[in-house]
């Protein structure tokens, strides 16, 4: 990847008192996230960025790693220090044994 280096996290090693932002479009959030997970797509962070605690862990995720890292430089650009990318992301998340969920029931898988 080209660009600065984001800090990252394991899937393993995200605590359950972070915030966890998943930057993910909806059809796959529908399809399944992790629970307690906070819901703001990629391209409407820019417009919600006061929805982002600057006082807590901030660890986001998507997919597979990218967008989320893209996510964490521009938070970072933006004064953000308390943000770290989810290396690997839902599909890193899933493969740790992390649970993932849908909010109508039905069985949940990442897209």
């Amino acid at each position: 990847m080209f660009g600065p280096k984001v800090p990252s996290v394991s899937a393993s090693a995200v605590g359950d008192d972070a915030y966890l932002l998943d930057v993910r479009e909806p059809d796959e959030w529908t399809a399944g996230h992790a629970p307690g997970a906070h819901h703001l797509p990629m391209m409407e962070v820019p417009a919600r960025l006061a929805e982002i605690p600057t006082d807590a862990d901030v660890a986001v995720i998507c997919r597979s790693g990218g967008r989320s890292g893209q996510v964490v430089a521009y938070l970072m650009h933006h004064g953000w220090e308390n943000v770290r990318n989810v290396e690997g992301g839902m599909h890193a998340w899933a493969t740790a044994g992390r649970p993932v969920v849908t909010d109508d029931g039905r069985p949940a898988h990442v897209l």
